[in-house]
């Protein structure tokens, strides 16, 4: 697991500001948190190299793009070994389908949440990409009916950055 880092108010403003809206000018968020817009620019590159920040994403409806259906599979794998681990995940992540791959604990060995067409696509997918694998003994399929997303990592805060979180 990855070391958690220091940090200060200012990085908690910043984080707070740019999780809701990524899109933020450095300009805005140096006016928000109360500090230089270089002085912004070099706190935001500073927690981008120590991996606190991890990108910005464009987020896609997937019913929008033909991906209407969307399940979770769960997947076992024998034997479970590592040699196995890094070339089954490689290859599940390269395919178009997958939007998240999770490593668990337990009985089932991986979550997919898969986004596809139709139930058609998802035998399809199944049978072609999972089950036709060596290395997997068993599959089984959950479908979404609905998701929501959680709110933000940082609960909000009192907007003066010199306050504890």
């Amino acid at each position: 697991m990855a070391d958690s880092v220091a940090l200060d108010p200012v990085d908690l403003h910043l984080l707070r500001l740019l999780q809701n809206d990524a899109r933020t000018t450095y300009r805005d968020l140096a006016a928000q948190v109360g500090v230089a817009p270089s002085t912004c620019l070099d706190r935001v590159a500073r927690l981008r190299r120590a991996g606190v920040i991890l990108g910005h994403r464009l987020e896609l409806d997937p019913a929008r793009l033909g991906r209407g259906l969307q399940a979770l599979l769960l997947v076992q794998v024998r034997p479970h070994r590592r040699e196995l681990v890094g070339p089954f995940v490689e290859r599940i992540r390269a395919l178009p389908e997958s939007r998240t791959v999770f490593h668990l604990t337990g009985p089932d060995d991986y979550l997919v949440h898969v986004a596809v067409a139709d139930m058609t696509d998802l035998q399809r997918l199944v049978l072609d990409e999972f089950t036709s694998q060596r290395e997997v003994a068993r599959v089984e399929t959950r479908l979404i009916f609905q998701q929501w997303e959680c709110g933000p990592l940082l609960p909000s805060a009192p907007s003066a950055p010199g306050t504890t979180p």
